[in-house]
């Protein structure tokens, strides 16, 4: 998932994997789960907005405020659970072939976190025809066309997007795709000016502009300038999840994983967060139990999600079958299957690096073909795509 995405729509929608597989704790001094505190204003905002929703079920305007504060919670807390409670507010409109435009939209959001893009893009663009000023609507448009590799209509829905939005909004929506599409340095030269422009920008959206600026600096091996704008991004947002996954996988990269493991071993509820936890730990001299006990965590984690044909994370997935299974082969299917699915530089790399694994140029060809002609701009990328066309 994109940084786009993450700001988007919230994160993605991780809640039945990350309570899929049982747990059985060794004693009863083992912490399950630490729950919200009870006495939290924003806990008990949220029971008296339940309790009001309960017994007016059909009341849309209060079942879409609730709705959005459990995205907006879901955010703060990074807890998937609560994009659950958002579809549940959502319930009586939800099989609705058109409900009324402010539940579509948001249908709209939690259906593309979990990859239901055609579902998504069907419900946004009635939004936008009923409500063309809509800024929301386009820029969860522009999230999908940039996740499916649509750069052109992504393109024309940022276009839309930058007379209703502020000019950091616009400009972090466009820069996403030029720096997918052979402008990275332009698009980084643009958005890192009008970020230090808009200083007073909302927390959030400042996150969201600095770790793509990082990501970009990260792509064109800029290492040091990536770390300093990952960093700061995390003042910002330490509990921001896509951003604390983006810099695990910076840190992996560079063999830091003594660093990831302190940083994430108290956020594995989150499947994604629980992948690189393990692949620090494979990085950590004497780490054979801890990884063995990640390890079976993940596994019958993704294999309740196959039970489900939840399909959101097999790009993790693959990840784990390559990297802490050794499999490349079944790491290579399920990186085909998530790339026909979606098209970001990281799901660029990890069929590129099962290709690779499994001595199999031929599956990584569609890939090769997309990052040659889209001028894709990503170190990672073309050092595994000079290994297959066998310049290196």
């Amino acid at each position: 998932m994109s940084n786009l995405t993450a700001f988007a729509c919230a994160c993605a929608l991780f809640a039945q994997s990350a309570a899929a597989a049982p747990f059985i704790p060794a004693n009863g001094a083992v912490v399950v789960e630490h729950l919200p505190r009870r006495g939290d204003p924003a806990q008990q905002e949220l029971r008296q907005l339940r309790a009001r929703l309960a017994a007016s079920p059909n009341d849309v305007a209060l079942a879409t405020s609730v709705a959005r504060q459990h995205i907006a919670t879901a955010r703060r807390e990074t807890d998937p659970r609560y994009f659950g409670y958002a579809q549940a507010a959502l319930a009586p409109w939800w099989q609705q072939s058109a409900p009324p435009p402010e539940v579509r939209l948001l249908r709209a959001t939690l259906l593309q976190s979990t990859h239901h893009f055609p579902e998504a893009m069907r419900d946004l663009d009635a939004v936008v025809a009923a409500d063309p000023d809509n800024p929301q609507a386009w820029l969860t448009r522009a999230t999908v066309q940039t996740v499916r590799g649509e750069y052109e209509a992504a393109i024309a829905s940022c276009a839309r997007l930058s007379r209703l939005a502020s000019q950091l909004v616009s400009t972090t929506c466009i820069a996403n795709i030029g720096a997918m599409t052979g402008r990275a340095a332009a698009s980084e030269a643009l958005l890192d000016i009008t970020l230090r422009r808009n200083g007073d920008a909302d927390p959030e959206l400042q996150v969201w502009t600095l770790t793509l600026l990082a990501e970009i600096a990260e792509r064109r091996g800029e290492t040091a300038l990536a770390e300093s704008r990952y960093r700061r991004a995390l003042v910002l947002g330490p509990r921001d999840s896509y951003l604390t996954g983006a810099f695990a996988d910076f840190l992996l990269d560079q063999r830091r994983g003594a660093e990831v493991a302190a940083m994430l071993k108290d956020q594995t509820r989150i499947d994604g967060l629980l992948l690189r936890y393990a692949l620090a730990l494979q990085q950590i001299p004497g780490s054979g139990d801890a990884l063995k006990r990640a390890d079976v965590e993940l596994q019958a984690r993704f294999q309740a999600a196959m039970q489900r044909g939840d399909t959101v994370h097999q790009r993790e997935q693959a990840r784990y079958e390559l990297h802490l299974r050794g499999d490349s082969k079944r790491a290579l299917a399920l990186a085909q299957q998530n790339w026909a699915v979606q098209k970001e530089s990281a799901d660029m790399r990890v069929l590129l690096e099962a290709a690779v694994k499994a001595g199999d140029k031929a599956a990584a060809a569609p890939v090769l073909d997309w990052v040659a002609r889209n001028k894709v701009e990503d170190a990672a990328v073309q050092r595994l795509a000079s290994r297959l066309n066998g310049r290196a």
